[in-house]
Formats: structure tokens, C-alpha cells, sequence
């Protein structure tokens, strides 16, 4: 009799530990690899870069740049890395402190995106006068970071094809394009403000020489853009509206099936830790 009732016991306890949904652990799993793995790559490139440029040894050089592409990959590659080497580990080892600690992080971040959304929808004018700002101090250090200038004539050339924040005389406010500047590139642009000829991948790297000058002010617009980033940007955004919306939407649910997935993991071996422990004593 008494066999058969540590049998029964047995089956019981056998049976609650499979409670744990091995859907839900495994989904939470897959997609913190993959997230961890794009956060390993952001964190390499932004690494490689960073020591590509000297910069471990010029640190005073952040004081003077506004941006640093590469200290961003660096950031946010350290970030996903953290967060979801946690999530991956929480959820195969079935960790409530890592899960824990992985709906904390999760939770602080979503909500910190929530608040800087709305705050910048009610204060849309001082975000533009920000963003105005900081894009002209990075037209200020054009030439102090290969990886800004690549940025900007990226932004110029490739994406938005603008000049300068408002118009391509933004470009006076840098040292080497200023019309009292003694080089060879005194009252120009960039060569990525060039307008590229139909058919061809590539521009004349000269074009860009001389466009502030009065005596281009009839033909400027047939070498570069003249309209500036940031009009551009706000046409593009208005006409890419709901593709940007889609995507901000879809890394939203994204963030709450995820942390979802690590509360519900999380309570359920809460739940079965409480269940073997109480069979364990009546045991």
C-alpha cells in the first residue's frame, strides 16, 4: 500500500514538471539568440571601428564630436548583448533571477521609449530645433571622423539626396568649406551634395568646388542639391509614414510578447518549484 502511494506520488510529481511550457521557453530562447547575435555583431563593429580610429588612446576627441557612429554600435551592441544573453540563459536554465532581471531591463527600456514618443510628439518644435542643432555640429566636425563624414554623405548622397541641414550654405559653418577658409575647398560642398548624371553610379569629386559663390547661383541646382536634410527628412518621413509607423508598431509587440513570454516562463517555474517542494514534503 505504501508503494503504491510513493508510485502515485511519483507520477504526480513527474507530471508537474512539465508544466512549463516548452513552447513558450523555446520561443523566448530563439529569438534572444537571434537578437544576441545581432547585438554580438553591433558591438564588434563598433569595437573594430573604434580601433580603427585610435580612438581608445584620443578619448578627449568625444568632447568635440557630437556623434560617434561607432560609440553608438558600441552602446547599443552592449545593450542586446546584456539583456539578451539574460533572456537566453533565463529561459534554457529556467533562472527566475535572470528572467527577472530580463523583464526589468525589457520593461525599463519599452517604457523609456513610450515616454520619449510622446514627449516628442507634444514637443515637436524643440525636438526639430534639437535635431537642427546637432545635425549642424556635425557638419561642424565633418572632417574630424571618418565615420561621420561617411554618415553624412550616406544621408546626402544615398538616402535623403539633400545638402546641409536647411540648404547647402549650412556648409560655411565647417572650418575646410567656409568662403575665408585659405584650402582648396573654400565656398564648396561635399562632393556627396553633387546631383549624380542619369545612368552612372559615381559623381565628379569637384563638382561640388565654388557652389557658394555668386557666380553659380543660375546653374547650382543642375551640379548639387541645395535643399537641406532635414526638409527632406520631413518629406520622406511624411511619405514613408506608415512604413515607419509598421515598424515601430512591430518592434513594440515584439518587446511585449517577449517580456509576456519571460513573466508567464518565469511564474510557471515559480509554480513548480512551489509544487515540488510540497510534494517533496509530503513525501
Amino acid at each position: 500500500m505504501e508503494r503504491n502511494k510513493q508510485m502515485v506520488m511519483s507520477r504526480k510529481i513527474r507530471k508537474d514538471k512539465t508544466e512549463v511550457s516548452c513552447v513558450i521557453k523555446y520561443l523566448m530562447f530563439g529569438f534572444n539568440v537571434l537578437f544576441w547575435l545581432v547585438g554580438a555583431v553591433c558591438l564588434a563593429i563598433g569595437l573594430w571601428a573604434w580601433a580603427e580610429k585610435d580612438m581608445f588612446n584620443n578619448i578627449g576627441k568625444l568632447t568635440k564630436i557630437s556623434f560617434d557612429p561607432a560609440l553608438f554600435f558600441i552602446i547599443t551592441g552592449a545593450v542586446i548583448f546584456v539583456i539578451c544573453f539574460a533572456g537566453c540563459i533565463g529561459a534554457l536554465r529556467e533562472n527566475t533571477g535572470l528572467l527577472l532581471f530580463y523583464c526589468l531591463l525589457v520593461g525599463l527600456i519599452f517604457a523609456g521609449q513610450l515616454i520619449v514618443g510622446v514627449l516628442a510628439f507634444i514637443y515637436k518644435d524643440w525636438v526639430k530645433d534639437q535635431i537642427q542643432t546637432q545635425v549642424k555640429n556635425m557638419i561642424v566636425n565633418y572632417r574630424e571622423d571618418v565615420d561621420l563624414q561617411n554618415l553624412i554623405d550616406w544621408v546626402q548622397e544615398d538616402w535623403l539626396f539633400c545638402c546641409g541641414v536647411d540648404s547647402y550654405k549650412d556648409w560655411e559653418l565647417n572650418m575646410y568649406f567656409n568662403c575665408s577658409s585659405p584650402g582648396i575647398e573654400t565656398c564648396g560642398v561635399p562632393s556627396s551634395c553633387c546631383i549624380k548624371k542619369d545612368g552612372t553610379s559615381f559623381v565628379n569629386t569637384q563638382c561640388g568646388h565654388d557652389m557658394m559663390l555668386k557666380k553659380h547661383d543660375f546653374d547650382r541646382t543642375t551640379y548639387i542639391y541645395t535643399t537641406g536634410c532635414i526638409p527632406e527628412g520631413q518629406k520622406w518621413l511624411q511619405s514613408n509614414l506608415i512604413v515607419v509607423a509598421s515598424v515601430a508598431v512591430g518592434i513594440a509587440v515584439v518587446q511585449i510578447l517577449l517580456l509576456c513570454f519571460a513573466h508567464n516562463l518565469r511564474s510557471d517555474i515559480r509554480a513548480q518549484l512551489a509544487k515540488w517542494r510540497y510534494n517533496r514534503g509530503a513525501l
